[in-house]
């Protein structure tokens, strides 16, 4: 399998620091008014969320096409909840919104398809007995 790599700087206190994410194709600040606030940049839960809707409309797309379908577009918004657990900041939730476009793909084959997704595919599994629970509405339009 491969490994991917990415690297974070932080400098600085956490309220008047400020840092700065290297990922292929994105190089971008974060500080605190990113991840706490609404400052400009990004953070690491809009990564998570990133990783988790990619890693989900791929791992779908691979299920239907399994069925021998071809999904003309799967669309996947992720919300994450960064909130507190035993004191500290933790991720409590990850909302998967997904749409998706296949013709000749039955509603419950979809809805089968769906949910074996969202308990497999590896972000999913990453987050598996941990602290957030993952939410799923999917749509067959």
């Amino acid at each position: 399998m491969t490994v991917r790599k990415v690297k974070s700087v932080w400098n600085g206190t956490l309220k008047q620091g400020a840092g700065k994410m290297d990922i292929t194709g994105y190089s971008g600040p974060f500080t605190f008014a990113s991840r706490f606030e609404n400052g400009k940049g990004t953070n690491p839960e809009e990564l998570v969320g990133a990783a988790h809707s990619g890693c989900y409309s791929m791992f779908l797309s691979a299920l239907i096409s399994g069925e021998g379908l071809t999904p003309e577009s799967i669309e996947t918004e992720a919300s994450v909840t960064l909130g507190e657990l035993d004191g500290g900041p933790a991720i409590t939730n990850i909302k998967l919104d997904c749409t998706v476009k296949c013709e000749g793909l039955a509603q419950d084959k979809f809805e089968e398809l769906a949910a074996a997704a969202k308990a497999k595919c590896p972000i999913s599994r990453l987050y598996a007995g941990g602290t957030a629970t993952i939410e799923l509405d999917a749509k067959l339009v």
